[in-house]
């Protein structure tokens, strides 16, 4: 499938971000020869930082996915799984994975980034969208010799969270330390624990406020910078991201001060509601030749979530149990509410939904939320039809169609006369 265009990333700490990518797969692939044990589990919970404080290897499958999109591999892997029985219309990111697995890292084919190591100890959720739950039921099969902790954490409402689901938590990350001291031969120290949430927690804080600078106007990047996210992911808990994070930060504040915005003149400020194109992020830079700036989306809301390096057991059990309800499990009504709140303080002209074929978790309730836009905040919204993962179900045209006709409206609807 033809892309929109190449992303154009204007951030020089961009540059860094290659770097950042590059250096975590490498230490993927060396742990195993130093002697750590590799750990795969799920993105957006708490064993991450007891991972890095107990110098065992955090490797998410998921967030491989997006990879692999990224540099056009997702077709072989796709017709691996297809090939096994696994539907088109199951989420991307499990068919990826599931391709991935059992045909190019089993060929040991060449990869931009290397391979991915086998996993020594695998974290199968109990929770969480479906997809990523039978993600791991799949790798467990596929490495029956990786030992599995079978996780379970209430599946609840961000807003209905009590203390008896907190106190179950806690409970359940102390029994997730003792299987990982005894599968990974190494003893946690709490202190070394405060250390690593001390530094998931000022990685979270750089983001918060590197998101803030998304407000001012002209905005000072884009969407199609949000590869940013990937410390987010994989290295909560580390020096690296903190320093990534600051360096981003610092390039930010700078340009806002400057009143450096993405494009010369923007006059349009955009929402992306769902999972971005991971294999055409030039879709972002389409609409900046009519003015037009994708300056906030929903995904990059669900990666900061604030600890308490004084209670890291108690932190960590809270972020588990938020992380996933923040994102794929949330009701309608607060998925709602956080658009809204987001397109008041972004100052958003125009809402992008991107009706996801791979992730209909995040797609279901995009029609309310349209007409709530349009009641309450007078807010205009275009539907894609697309998947984050398979080019297969995006059409180039029908997008581009779409886009122009969304864009010439808003553009009237300010006063400016396009072209």
């Amino acid at each position: 499938m033809e892309k929109t265009q190449k992303s154009i990333k204007r951030l020089k700490s961009g540059k860094a971000l290659n770097q950042v990518v590059a250096e975590y797969y490498l230490e993927c692939m060396q742990a195993p020869r130093e002697g750590r044990p590799v750990v795969w589990m799920p993105p957006m919970n708490g064993a991450i930082e007891m991972c890095y404080a107990m110098d065992l290897q955090p490797v998410f499958p998921e967030n491989w996915s997006p990879v692999c999109a990224a540099f056009g591999l997702t077709p072989r892997n796709f017709e691996v799984a297809e090939g096994m029985g696994y539907s088109r219309d199951l989420c991307g990111y499990l068919r990826n994975i599931i391709g991935y697995v059992n045909g190019p890292m089993q060929a040991e084919a060449a990869m931009p980034l290397g391979r991915l190591p086998e996993p020594d100890i695998l974290l199968s959720p109990n929770g969480g969208c479906v997809p990523v739950m039978k993600i791991f039921h799949a790798l467990e099969r596929r490495f029956p010799s990786a030992k599995v902790f079978a996780g379970d954490l209430p599946q609840v409402a961000v807003e209905e969270i009590k203390q008896h689901h907190m106190d179950y938590a806690v409970q359940e990350g102390a029994r997730l330390i003792e299987f990982l001291e005894h599968a990974g031969k190494r003893k946690l120290n709490e202190e070394r624990l405060r250390e690593v949430v001390a530094l998931s927690d000022q990685a979270c804080a750089l983001w918060d406020e590197i998101m803030t600078y998304r407000r001012v106007i002209p905005a000072p990047f884009s969407a199609a910078e949000i590869g940013i996210m990937f410390v987010m992911v994989t290295r909560q808990g580390t020096a690296k991201a903190v320093d990534f994070l600051t360096l981003v930060r610092d390039e930010i504040q700078e340009r806002a001060h400057q009143h450096q915005g993405v494009i010369a003149d923007e006059k349009l400020r955009l929402f992306w509601d769902n999972i971005p194109l991971w294999y055409n992020m030039g879709l972002f830079n389409y609409f900046e030749k009519m003015g037009g700036v994708v300056v906030a989306e929903t995904y990059s809301a669900a990666w900061s979530l604030r600890l308490d390096p004084s209670r890291p057991f108690e932190s960590l059990a809270l972020k588990s149990l938020r992380s996933y309800p923040m994102v794929s499990c949330v009701s309608v009504e607060r998925r709602k509410q956080m658009l809204l709140n987001a397109c008041r303080e972004y100052h958003i002209d125009g809402v992008i939904m991107h009706r996801n074929k791979s992730c209909l978790p995040i797609t279901l309730g995009q029609m309310d939320i349209k007409r709530a836009l349009e009641t309450e905040l007078g807010i205009p919204t275009v539907f894609i039809d697309a998947d984050h993962m398979d080019a297969r179900n995006f059409s180039v045209a029908q997008f581009q169609a779409r886009a122009d006709a969304f864009m010439e409206m808003l553009l009237a609807r300010k006063g400016y006369a396009h072209g």
